[in-house]
């Protein structure tokens, strides 16, 4: 190796160093934590192309839009992470979009106090591109009671799965809504109880995409993909306690 080679490599070095090294956007002290825990300490860069949306404030601490769009990384993207980090249980999803699916998805969670939320979006080159957010709220979103189990018959209701799709040019986004009380283990005298598996395929079964939820997720929760064509999806989910659910859009 020559010595224009070795100076190309100690600059890119220091370029990436640069990069992974900039400040945290939200200063969170939970940040070291969670890229141990969650990431395993792999590389990173705090990436504004990462685009993820919260309200500033949450009106309702227990329906707390967010939207995360990585499309900057479009036919790149591996996996999506998504956590709060001051919440109780932090983590939200973890969503692994096939060359079919947009690298992009909206859902409601619960957060118990103001905290950072993160988007951590994998490339296909080993790199986590982390996007930041901070909301304000209240607090009590994780521990008041449900409004689910308040309601009568909501176990005939259970799994009922409503959407649509919206045709935007040549692609489509579906939105649906799941019938589940999404427990998280944290109001007294009522264990976990919610849906941790969904899968997006096609007419013939062809998996699209999937996605792990966690208790953070609203009860009733939401759910909205972009696909890339118009083509029929069928939506799979299942709960915790082995109950199935499908619908077809």
């Amino acid at each position: 190796m020559d010595w224009r080679s070795l100076m190309l490599l100690a600059l890119f070095a220091w370029a990436w160093e640069a990069r992974a090294a900039a400040p945290d956007p939200v200063t969170s002290v939970m940040w070291d934590y969670y890229h141990q825990r969650l990431l395993n300490g792999e590389a990173f860069v705090f990436d504004d192309r990462i685009r993820l949306e919260v309200p500033p404030f949450a009106e309702d601490a227990r329906q707390v839009p967010i939207q995360i769009d990585a499309s900057a990384y479009r036919g790149k993207v591996k996996r999506i992470l998504a956590w709060a980090e001051l919440n109780p249980i932090p983590r939200i999803l973890d969503f692994a979009p096939g060359d079919h699916l947009e690298p992009s998805l909206a859902i409601r969670i619960r957060v118990e106090q103001a905290t950072p939320i993160r988007a951590a979006v994998l490339t296909d080159d080993g790199v986590w591109h982390i996007g930041s957010a901070r909301v304000e709220a209240a607090g009590g979103g994780c521990t008041a009671p449900s409004v689910v189990r308040a309601e009568a018959g909501w176990e005939e209701r259970l799994g009922q799965v409503l959407g649509k799709r919206f045709v935007r040019g040549e692609d489509s986004r579906l939105r649906l809504q799941v019938s589940h009380p999404m427990d998280n283990g944290l109001v007294g005298g009522i264990p976990e109880f919610y849906i941790e598996e969904a899968e997006l395929r096609d007419a013939d079964g062809q998996v699209l995409g999937r996605i792990e939820l966690f208790p953070a997720v609203s009860e009733n929760p939401t759910l909205t993909f972009d696909l890339r064509d118009d083509r029929q999806a069928e939506v799979w989910l299942r709960d915790n306690n082995g109950n199935e659910f499908q619908a077809a859009f």
